[in-house]
């Protein structure tokens, strides 16, 4: 049973500390571009929004069952069956109210004292806090740049042990726009076998941004985890719908239920327009989906440029997300410190590596989900800061 003392091991995203900082400065009369929040700067699609008029208009202004409405989980297994060639069943898919909620419920579920937890580092900050949070031993696994920012199966799997509970990979990643090859996770399966024990928790919110011809590789495709495999999505990142608050999970049967009262006792259900939409946004046209890949895959390719110009400061070329991880230890610079002083002293949010975990020092994470302009004017400033 948690005690409320036992809330203190909850950490936060400061991703949104800074948004909230930014947001002041930019009150107090500073212009500031932020290169720190992780979201599209696109509005959400036309077709999308009208779907939710629409169904506001029909009205879908009731509850609807706890896991989601049929049509929108018949919707998500199509769409993962067809771009991944698995069998995804509707009585597997789980809609939430945003990606978090599924690493909630998943780390929840295996996370107690006594148990270990896997999550990638640096990696997304709410991993690490919510395995706290259960009492479980949260274990790092490294996530190098001279791997490209992709985790080493063979590292990963050296860290098993019979009190491992969970495992959680992210590919394309967040923070470092890693994208692990399709070898690296082939040498994670065949090595799982040995590990019976161990369910894998797979975040695959970025799943659709990719670049140079990069394929994503779906762990939904490898059978012979299919009954131990959580898989978190949503529409977020994709449609650009970061507000609407939707995510969707696959869980294997024997997590199913489980998954399936908590929602019950902790959100009843998601938002029912909001459903409508995302349905819309799976069924309808997709160009809005290809039209903002071509535009980060720009604005990848002048952030690095740029980066890699700046006294210091080295960057290697992201796969996928939306988001550059430089090296900015040969500045001599602590990456918060540098973080902070960026936007207080030059109006330029980024967030420092060590947000992300300890492995993290040495780095800024800074989206490119902003405008060119807006991401050369950043760069000069950073260059004039650093000089």
């Amino acid at each position: 049973m948690q005690t409320i003392a036992e809330f203190d091991r909850i950490g936060e995203e400061n991703a949104f500390a800074v948004l909230a900082r930014a947001a002041e400065l930019a009150r107090s009369g500073m212009d500031v571009i932020n290169l720190g929040i992780g979201q599209p700067d696109f509005a959400t699609p036309d077709n999308i929004v009208e779907a939710a008029v629409k169904a506001l208009r029909d009205g879908a202004h009731g509850y609807t069952p706890a896991t989601g409405i049929l049509p929108l989980r018949e919707a998500v297994s199509a769409d993962l069956s067809n771009r991944y060639g698995a069998a995804v069943s509707p009585e597997n898919v789980l809609i939430v109210p945003g990606g978090k909620v599924t690493m909630f419920a998943a780390i929840l579920m295996f996370g107690e004292p006594g148990a270990e937890i896997l999550y990638p580092d640096p990696g997304f900050p709410i991993y690490r806090s919510m395995i706290e949070f259960t009492g479980a031993k949260p274990v790092p696994v490294p996530i190098r740049e001279e791997n490209g920012f992709a985790f080493s199966a063979e590292e990963l799997l050296s860290l098993i042990t019979p009190a491992t509970r969970l495992v959680i990979v992210n590919s394309p990643a967040n923070p470092t726009g890693g994208v692990t090859p399709k070898a690296e996770v082939d040498a994670l399966i065949r090595g799982l076998a040995e590990h019976p024990h161990v369910a894998v928790m797979s975040d695959e919110i970025y799943d659709r941004i990719l670049y140079d011809g990069e394929d994503h590789v779906s762990l939904l495709s490898y059978p012979d985890i299919r009954d131990r495999l959580i898989l978190l999505n949503g529409w977020s990142k994709t449609y650009a719908m970061t507000g609407w608050r939707l995510g969707y999970s696959v869980w294997p049967n024997a997590l199913y239920d489980k998954a399936r009262k908590l929602a019950v006792n902790a959100w009843s259900c998601v938002n029912a327009t909001a459903q409508y939409a995302a349905l819309e946004a799976l069924t309808g046209p997709q160009d809005a989906v290809g039209e903002m890949v071509a535009a980060f895959d720009a604005r990848r390719k002048l952030t690095v440029d740029l980066l890699n110009t700046l006294p210091g400061v080295s960057c290697i070329v992201p796969k996928g997300a939306f988001y550059a991880f430089p090296n900015i230890s040969g500045t001599g610079w602590k990456a918060k410190a540098l973080a902070s002083d960026l936007l207080e002293k030059t109006g330029v949010a980024t967030i420092g590596g060590p947000d992300f975990g300890i492995l993290g020092e040495g780095y800024l994470r800074l989206s490119y989900a902003a405008s060119q302009d807006d991401i050369r004017r950043a760069v000069d400033r950073m260059g004039s800061f650093l000089s």
